[in-house]
């Protein structure tokens, strides 16, 4: 894991978070912790096969249109790699 130190935290914000973290029964380190990761993972995370679906439904995209790719796809085995 990675190391990080921040330097010149003003003094209320160090004793706001002792308190938040003594209320929550963790240490200021874990408290501090759990607040980047809480910053860095939120909910408005994108999922790129959800993007995608929702702009295949905004142009009006039916599963017909994608029967070209399955008419049109090499159907055919992939020859294995040699090495010689």
């Amino acid at each position: 894991m990675a190391i990080l130190t921040v330097r010149n935290v003003p003094d209320e914000v160090h004793r706001a978070l002792r308190v938040r973290a003594a209320m929550h029964g963790r240490s200021t380190e874990a408290e501090v912790r759990d607040i980047l990761e809480s910053a860095v993972k939120s909910g408005q995370r994108i999922h790129m096969g959800d993007a995608l679906a929702e702009l295949g439904r905004r142009v009006g995209l039916t599963n017909d249109d994608f029967a070209v790719f399955d008419q049109r796809r090499d159907t055919a085995p992939a020859e294995p790699m040699r090495f010689e």
